[in-house]
């Protein structure tokens, strides 16, 4: 037994001794490690972007933070804001796929969790060299397609919708802006997401070898970017074509919360004239079929081709599924349901510190064909502290207010970022004093509730650029109103002024912000983010 203890001590030494010494190589970097470079690079792999990095020579683990370059309109804002960081042992991780420009540190920590390393700066993702549109699923030999495939890239920033190219042969130069002048089959700029169900059936009859290739158009349907590398497409003629949408989830950012009221988004089939969308909470009893489920939460048709607003918040924290399947104009199935998708609510019942209480301009989307599920259009992801987006398409102030006690109470938030009233502007039904006073009515509410509120300014629209999109006149005093109601709001206890940066020289929303002259795209939503993060001082902790 005194052998026994005697060995034990013996080893208890040994391993304080051991760890003494590591502390001290970590402390004082005797094995010169703070000042290595590793070898850093970007592969794809399918639908997704791996970063892997050359190992150090010492037990450690990483951490990978990700950042966007802020706008530079801010005085002294600094040149990054992080998104989000994750942890491994391991030299390889999935970057989350987002299409904005991400920038990225590696760090590494020692044993006893003292910063051993940091790359030297911070390091841009490859991809965004060039606004090109890369392809996701690729039809070879051995993974052939139907003779009506889903072609599906990556989205490029910012595209209003895409035109693509179907060929003979390669394309003369690869890139460019250009269609091809001899090999061109067929093209079309009719598409609104970043995926399509081509019908090959008549081209494939007489071409054997068909290639393809994408390029991102503007709002007025110019080039804003280069075609993607184009590529064949093996063709198995004996393939049954896909006869239900494709649930669109790529490219979305998934490590920031969904707003409560979700957004639902799929690449059509081919032609088909409207859609519905089933949620349940709980996964569909069988996948691929025909027939609605029995309970289903929800249901709802649309005509819009590849997205659904819920019209309900979904605040009940645990899983919920959806899925979506093509109609046809006397509402008969079209195939069978897509895949489920899951998504899954935080369990909000300890409260939030800051939600946000707004219309579109705060619930998301934005460059005409982006929905709130594209969280790279929605604001509240670039805020750099924790906040709950409670906002809802198509609200004016009067319907955030009736909302208030259903939507905002139940999360007890002690602030609350009070973004709307830009519908409130374009309609000309809707008076100026009836606005104010339901802002009051919102303010008195929050101060009952013991909720900081914090008042975004209104910002400007682009009456021109709305009627291009949508189709609606604005009311012609909208900035007279504006002027009166950003008044008053500057007036409160707590105010983030918004509104001088988005004006045109004309005394508008500037297109460089948003090109609907309504949503601002993503430097758009960056910048009302970064003039937030500016005023954290603002908030209650």
């Amino acid at each position: 037994m005194r052998i026994f203890w005697k060995f034990s001590l013996f080893f208890a030494l040994i391993t304080i001794f051991a760890l003494f010494i590591i502390f001290i190589a970590e402390v004082t970097d005797t094995i010169k490690i703070k000042g290595r470079d590793i070898a850093i690079k970007f592969e794809n792999d399918g639908e997704d972007l791996i970063l892997s990095w050359t190992p150090l020579p010492y037990p450690c683990k990483y951490k990978i933070e990700t950042f966007n370059a802020t706008t530079g309109i801010l005085k002294n804002s600094p040149r990054y804001n992080l998104l989000t960081s994750a942890e491994t042992f391991s030299t390889s991780y999935k970057v989350p796929r987002a299409p904005v420009p991400n920038f990225y540190r590696i760090s590494a920590y020692g044993i006893f969790g003292k910063e051993i390393f940091s790359t030297k700066e911070i390091f841009a993702n490859p991809n965004f060299s060039t606004p090109r549109p890369v392809h996701i699923f690729h039809y070879t030999e051995k993974n052939p397609a139907s003779l009506m495939p889903f072609l599906v890239w990556h989205t490029v920033p910012n595209a209003v919708c895409y035109e693509l190219e179907i060929l003979s042969a390669p394309p003369e130069i690869e890139g460019g802006t250009a269609p091809s002048k001899n090999y061109h089959l067929s093209s079309t700029a009719k598409i609104y997401t970043n995926g399509y169900q081509a019908d090959l059936r008549e081209i494939f009859s007489k071409h054997k070898k068909i290639y393809w290739r994408v390029r991102a158009l503007g709002l007025h349907k110019e080039p804003i970017g280069e075609f993607s590398i184009a590529e064949l497409i093996c063709i198995d003629e004996n393939l049954t074509p896909p006869n239900c949408p494709l649930i669109n989830n790529f490219d979305f950012i998934d490590y920031k919360p969904q707003p409560i009221y979700p957004a639902y988004s799929w690449i059509p089939i081919h032609n088909a004239p409207q859609y519905e969308v089933e949620l349940l909470n709980h996964p569909p009893k069988v996948e691929n079929d025909v027939e609605p489920s029995p309970d289903s939460l929800w249901r709802q048709k649309t005509e819009d081709q590849s997205s659904l607003y819920d019209e309900y918040s979904r605040p009940f924290a645990g899983p919920y599924y959806w899925r979506v399947r093509a109609l046809d104009a006397e509402n008969n199935p079209i195939g069978t349901w897509s895949d489920s998708e899951k998504f899954v609510v935080e369990d909000y019942t300890k409260g939030v510190n800051t939600a946000i209480l707004g219309d579109s301009v705060a619930h998301g989307g934005g460059a005409v064909s982006y929905s709130p599920r594209a969280l790279e259009y929605a604001y509240a992801t670039y805020i750099n502290f924790p906040v709950l987006n409670l906002s809802r398409s198509g609200d004016t102030v009067k319907t955030s207010l009736e909302r208030f006690e259903t939507d905002i109470l139940p999360f007890h938030p002690k602030n609350l970022i009070i973004s709307t009233g830009t519908n409130c502007l374009r309609d000309a039904s809707i008076l100026t004093e009836d606005i104010i006073n339901d802002y009051k009515k919102i303010n008195r509410l929050c101060i009952e509730n013991d909720i900081r509120p914090i008042f975004l300014t209104l910002m400007p629209i682009n009456p021109k650029n709305i009627y291009y999109i949508f189709k609606t006149e604005t009311d012609e005093h909208w900035h007279k109103k504006l002027i009166a109601l950003n008044k008053f709001i500057k007036q409160q206890e707590f105010v983030i002024d918004i509104e001088p940066y988005f004006y045109d020289a004309a005394g508008e929303m500037s297109a460089d912000f948003a090109i609907d002259g309504l949503h601002p795209d993503i430097r758009g939503k960056m910048l009302i983010a970064e003039i937030i993060n500016a005023n954290r001082h603002l908030f209650r902790d």
